[in-house]
């Protein structure tokens, strides 16, 4: 299918200053968008001026949240050169989601070349500098308008991008993290692994309740026993425990986080013994305590690495590090970020150039 093309009038198309723009809150002024009906399948692939969309009052996406997206970045290198990061490794997991959700899946080529052609028209909305990206969002929902529950016969997917700066005001300073134990973000069997709305909106009540003790997000206990540790927030955790890097092993409930695999194929080059496994949140406060636990850290698109310096667990704070960000933290982070934007050696071809 042939993309068709309708670009913005001219003043809208100019980029404003973009040093440490927020996240989220700024767009390009195109985007892509395609239908799907039933009978036709995907049609009418286009990029238009950034706009509202019209739904219908009972679209299945608003009473059913029958809804997958991804997030993925650009980078301007050093050279000069715009760069993806594992972009088919995103598109892959997009469409991994959707067959989770009973959502038709997309032509993975046809998604590229929708990326790679709203990046080039867009491309001066792309942050040249250190730290800053372009964000894009590709999201697939559900439009038929129904009050039945069952699986929609429309749908609409989209792309939008956003220029972005640091995820956290914190920047690459160590976040807190609290531990709940009244609440759950999704058990095996559920759609815990997949990227669908639903997961998000479930973790918003605990993590109001974290942020409104003073901490950036949740840490979350499997569903059934409460007790092995799964993920932070919208993030992976790793944990440098007993001199090896350890991470909770994908059982069905955890985002299999695309950084969070890039570390796991990293760490071996880096010399950093890994491993994925079950850990309880009782091994990770006796490590704090007898100071074998030297590093924490989250791993996730928007942030890419996040230290963790203190966690609320049972009434009480344990510091990590002194609350400072180590040095198996900051060589993963430099690392990834260093491959981001051109700086060091792509060992296992993560990036992709992006030529008009």
């Amino acid at each position: 299918m042939e993309i068709r093309i309708d670009l913005a009038p001219k003043e809208l198309r100019k980029a404003p200053e973009l040093k440490s723009p927020p996240f989220g809150k700024i767009f390009t002024p195109h985007m892509f968008i395609m239908k799907y009906e039933e009978d036709q399948g995907w049609y009418s692939p286009e990029i238009k001026p950034f706009s509202e969309i019209k739904l219908h009052p009972a679209a299945i996406v608003l009473h059913y949240a029958q809804t997958v997206f991804e997030g993925l970045k650009v980078y301007w290198g050093i050279d000069g050169r715009i760069r993806l990061f594992r972009v088919w490794d995103h598109i892959n997991r997009l469409n991994r989601s959707a067959e989770r959700m009973c959502i038709p899946t997309l032509n993975s080529e046809l998604v590229f070349e929708a990326i790679k052609t709203l990046v080039l028209i867009d491309k001066d909305w792309i942050p040249k500098e250190k730290g800053s990206a372009l964000y894009l969002r590709p999201f697939i929902f559900a439009t038929e308008g129904t009050l039945g529950l069952k699986v929609s016969r429309e749908y609409l997917f989209l792309i939008i991008a956003s220029p972005v700066g640091a995820y956290y005001k914190e920047g690459f300073d160590p976040v807190k993290i609290y531990v709940t134990e009244d609440y759950i973000r999704a058990c095996p069997g559920g759609p815990g692994d997949v990227k669908t709305g639903g997961n998000y909106a479930a973790s918003l009540k605990a993590q109001a309740i974290a942020q409104n003790k003073g901490y950036t997000q949740v840490l979350w206990l499997d569903a059934i026993e409460r007790k092995y540790v799964e993920e932070v927030g919208s993030m992976n955790i790793f944990f440098y425990l007993e001199e090896e890097l350890v991470t909770p092993m994908l059982t069905g409930s955890i985002l299999p986080g695309i950084t969070r695999d890039s570390v796991l194929k990293l760490a071996p080059l880096l010399g950093v013994p890994a491993k994925e496994r079950k850990i309880t949140i009782e091994e990770v406060i006796e490590g704090i305590e007898r100071k074998t636990l030297k590093e924490c850290f989250g791993t996730g698109t928007a942030a890419v690495i996040t230290p963790v310096g203190k966690i609320f667990y049972k009434g009480r704070d344990y510091i990590i590090n002194r609350e400072e960000t180590g040095k198996i933290t900051r060589l993963f982070f430099e690392y990834i970020t260093g491959i981001q934007y051109g700086e060091k050696e792509d060992p296992f071809k993560w990036t992709t150039l992006l030529e008009d």
